[in-house]
């Protein structure tokens, strides 16, 4: 076992889909680890006021300019686009804050602004770094990509622990670039030195590869999707109240814990082998291991939605209340973390429908698709934020990305791709009825307890409701005799094969 352990970890192994899975999912947690301790530290540090909504909102124009340029074929002349555009000193940024977050105060205005142009330059390395990194993935050595994010998350914890009394907040986003050096693009280019690999500037339009390449990276460019869109919306109407988009922000990225790794860590160590399975034309088994594949993460991901939502308020607080962070901001941020929770399954599934596609050598249609949707989505979340104020941002959100996994679904279902039909339903439907009444019986027991901003409380109130909640699911799936747990357990053997897989990277602040 010791040495099983030891050659997943060897930074030259070749892995297969159970391996590449287990060392995402063990990396990713550890990152999102490291991600709260983050998160914590800036919440301990300077709370849910003006200050860190600026900081929060300093991420917006190097993500959005990432997803741009470095997502599609403008990534071919990006470093000298980019370079060009810093030694202009970014002349556009208060432009594009002053209309992206217009209930900013004069003071937030210019922090922001501040904040944004050091966090720029970041977006050539994690560029570079990315590039580097699909090819690793490529070669199936998951390990070099997989600790970049976690150097970069400590980074910024180092930033602020270091030069926090010097610098301030703006201390998180200096360490936050320091980060993206280090970690995704310095890790990236030691790995890709081990295996010998060069990079070398190439514009061959002749080369069949580079072709390919253009033909499924422009749809990437020119799209978007609300995967990626959802965080910029929720800032741009959030912009208008104190403390809410640094409040939104800790519940999304406490959320994104179990999308990364229920979702996100599948998804990217199951894309090689939905590519295999379509390059070799064995469609019949491609539309079986893509709805295995949905239906084991949308089930686990009800289970688990339903016990984030009763354990809403005690996680929160446990997890962010300190320094500057109140109880009362806690109460407020787990109202948006539940709502958020509704819409976990979705938010994996949708990840694995994506990348059925990408096997598929089709990015032109999910992107089409996505954009609709975005667009669709505007007009509900500027209703439900009218009408709901924050709290309606958040169920914006799920409507979004629920009718984003449906349109997916159906494109696949009429692209003869993945069969609706053959998704097993009846079991889906099992864990998602074990799920409700194993959340409603531990909401009832977490009542027990009263919660004024006591952690022996928290602590008492989530101890309940995990217990009666995993006692509540292992009751449920053995009764009604759910497949579940036993198609957790089964573990198909396929020989992988080497894909070019996506290498759009995202700061995340």
């Amino acid at each position: 076992m010791f040495s099983r352990i030891l050659r997943i970890l060897h930074p030259s192994h070749q892995h297969s889909a159970f391996s590449a899975t287990v060392l995402l999912m063990s990396t990713v947690m550890l990152s999102r680890v490291i991600g709260y301790l983050r998160e914590a530290y800036i919440a301990y540090a300077f709370g849910a006021g003006g200050q860190t909504d600026a900081y929060v909102a300093a991420f917006t124009l190097p993500d959005w300019l990432n997803y741009i340029l470095a997502g599609g074929t403008a990534s071919i002349t990006f470093i000298s686009i980019y370079t060009r555009f810093l030694a202009q000193k970014q002349i556009f940024t208060p432009q594009f804050v002053g209309w992206m977050f217009h209930g900013f105060s004069a003071e937030q205005m210019a922090l922001c602004v501040s904040l944004t142009r050091i966090l720029l330059p970041a977006q050539i390395f994690f560029y570079v770094g990315g590039v580097v990194g699909a090819v690793l993935l490529s070669h199936r050595m998951f390990l070099f990509p997989s600790f970049g994010p976690l150097i970069y998350n400590l980074f910024i914890i180092l930033g602020g622990i270091i030069a926090g009394k010097q610098l301030g907040i703006a201390s998180l986003a200096w360490g936050a670039l320091a980060g993206t050096i280090i970690g995704p693009f310095l890790v990236n280019a030691f790995g890709a030195a081990r295996i010998g690999t060069r990079y070398r500037p190439a514009f061959d339009l002749k080369n069949a590869a580079f072709r390919e390449w253009v033909r499924l990276s422009i749809p990437l460019m020119l799209g978007v999707s609300l995967v990626t869109a959802d965080d910029w919306i929720l800032r741009y109407f959030a912009s208008s109240g104190v403390g809410d988009i640094a409040r939104l922000n800790y519940a999304k990225r406490l959320f994104a814990v179990p999308i990364a790794v229920l979702g996100q860590a599948t998804g990217q160590a199951s894309l090689p082998f939905f590519a295999r399975l379509f390059g070799e034309k064995r469609m019949k088994e491609f539309g079986e291991t893509v709805n295995g594949s949905v239906y084991r993460i949308s089930a686990l991901s009800f289970l688990c939605s339903a016990l984030m939502m009763v354990a809403a308020l005690p996680l929160i607080d446990l997890v962010y209340r300190r320094g500057r962070f109140s109880f009362g901001d806690s109460q407020e941020t787990a109202l948006y973390f539940f709502w958020f929770s509704i819409s976990l399954a979705f938010w994996a599934a949708q990840g694995l429908y994506a990348r059925a596609f990408y096997a598929a050598g089709d990015t032109l249609t999910p992107m089409v698709a996505c954009t609709l949707v975005t667009l669709a989505s505007l007009a509900v979340y500027r209703a439900l934020f009218h009408s709901m104020s924050v709290v309606g941002l958040a169920i914006a959100s799920d409507i979004g990305i629920i009718a984003n996994t449906i349109a997916a679904a159906l494109l696949l279902h009429r692209r003869k791709l993945v069969s609706l039909g053959d998704l097993p339903w009846v079991e889906l439907g099992k864990a998602t009825l074990v799920a409700a009444i194993a959340g409603a019986l531990a909401w009832q027991v977490s009542h027990l307890i009263p919660l004024r901003g006591s952690r022996t409380a928290d602590l008492e109130s989530l101890g309940l409701s995990s217990i009666t909640w995993a006692g509540a699911v292992a009751a449920g799936l053995w009764l009604l005799r759910s497949d579940l747990p036993q198609s957790l357990r089964r573990k198909k053997a396929m020989e992988p094969v080497p894909v070019t897989v996506e290498a759009k990277v995202q700061l995340e602040p």
